[in-house]
């Protein structure tokens, strides 16, 4: 008989650890393994599950198809507490926040981030308690079609923190276009005149997740960039050359740099500026938040970006390109590793394509067979789609925060840890 085809009855019975045994002693074939999966029970595989997240980073060839049959992560501890407002200090210890700078470099070190919040409120949890450090602030951007409970929800859970703040100015964001351009500079007004001596700001979406810690975020840009903002350009498409966009380039299929959503051509840009494409992630200097909110060109180019088609993915590289702006990459090539990316181009060619997720604008969403490229990439983020495939962000969660602790300078706190839960223990450790 193969070891998947086993009666439901056996399955209820040995559990997850006949899964473990076969993940560690023995991997079944993938073509039995995907020969009868309908027969398969659905058995609990626990809040945390170690075992199995640690042969997920390991890449055994049966997590992946072990995984599929768990029961995912649920998100019923972080919701209870966004429902029940309360004691905030009892709150921030139930959700595993760390209260404390982790080391002198960090505590003298702050970040500011832009996080934009649409729905996925646990997610949006989750990435919050993994970047949050008191000596950081937080402008968090709720989208205005988000339903009032996420609102409200939202706003009651930042409410506990000094650090974190809504946004006084809310726009109607899509994933990309003008409003969310001006929702992001709407929050960098807001930090500028918070009373948080931050150094660089980063901006992110509620679904994404760091695979860096603070320390290691912080060790990349100040020994790699020194006070220079980094503002990665998207990789070219093949045959074309990574050249910066002088004049309205010819039509394009589907759409024009220029071109605004009136499909009109537009107009050059103001001051004869010379239009660089980019990612939409950056990390800018303090310095280059206040130059682009009063220097008069940057703000003439806003204006003209408000009928461009996705202006952030051109606004900051074109103008942290003008050599007097402060932290100026003039010259800069294709870098800046703030985003972990796997193009479907590049296959073959620095990644193997998505290992178990799936492709999605020729870029990959991460399934549960990427971690273990995701935990060596120099990124600092990832994006995910934890109502997808939630048991990546929960190990992945879980691996972050065991790292971050084994980095930490000061003792640990016991509610920094997640709870242990170990399918080999009768009990789990607290």
């Amino acid at each position: 008989m193969s070891q998947f085809r086993t009666t439901k009855a056996g399955l209820v019975a040995c559990g997850v650890i006949c899964a473990f045994i076969f993940l560690y002693f023995g991997s079944p074939d993938p073509e039995e393994a995907e020969e009868e999966p309908a027969h398969l029970a659905v058995v609990e595989c626990g809040f945390y599950p170690d075992e199995l997240c640690s042969a997920l980073f390991e890449g055994k060839k049966a997590a992946p198809q072990i995984a599929q049959f768990c029961k995912p992560p649920h998100n019923s501890e972080i919701l209870a507490h966004l429902r029940t407002p309360g004691n905030c200090s009892r709150m921030a210890r139930g959700l595993h926040f760390i209260t404390r700078p982790l080391s002198a470099e960090e505590r003298n070190f702050s970040l500011a981030y832009i996080i934009s919040v649409h729905k996925e409120l646990a997610m949006f949890v989750r990435l919050l308690r993994a970047i949050y450090a008191p000596q950081n602030v937080y402008c968090v951007h709720i989208d205005e079609k988000a339903p009032k409970k996420v609102k409200s929800a939202v706003q009651s859970f930042v409410n506990c923190f000094e650090n974190v703040f809504i946004s006084s100015k809310t726009q109607q964001v899509a994933h990309d276009g003008p409003k969310r351009l001006q929702a992001e500079v709407n929050c960098m007004k807001d930090l500028v005149h918070s009373t948080f001596d931050w150094h660089y700001v980063m901006n992110l979406y509620g679904q994404e997740f760091p695979i860096k810690t603070n320390k290691e975020i912080i060790s990349y840009i100040r020994t790699k960039w020194k006070g220079k903002n980094i503002t990665p350009r998207l990789i070219p498409l093949p045959n074309t050359n990574p050249k910066p966009v002088q004049s309205p380039p010819e039509p394009h299929p589907k759409e024009n740099a220029y071109t605004s959503p009136k499909t009109r051509l537009k107009q050059k840009p103001p001051h004869n500026l010379t239009v660089y494409s980019e990612s939409a992630y950056f990390a800018l200097t303090r310095k280059f938040v206040g130059f682009i909110l009063t220097d008069p060109r940057a703000k003439r180019m806003l204006q003209w970006s408000k009928d461009v088609q996705s202006p952030e993915m051109h606004y900051w590289a074109t103008l942290s390109q003008l050599k007097d702006a402060p932290g100026a990459t003039s010259g800069a090539g294709w870098e800046g590793n703030i985003q972990a990316i796997k193009w479907r181009m590049e296959e073959g060619d620095g990644h193997k394509g998505c290992l178990s997720g799936h492709d999605a604008q020729d870029t990959c969403v991460y399934g549960l067979g990427d971690l273990p490229w995701l935990i060596q990439s120099p990124a600092l983020f990832a994006k995910f789609e934890a109502s997808t495939d939630p048991l990546v962000v929960a190990c992945l969660e879980r691996w972050h925060r065991l790292k971050a602790l084994r980095q930490a300078e000061v003792p640990a706190e016991s509610h920094w840890q997640f709870p242990q839960e170990s399918h080999f223990n009768s009990q789990p450790h607290h």
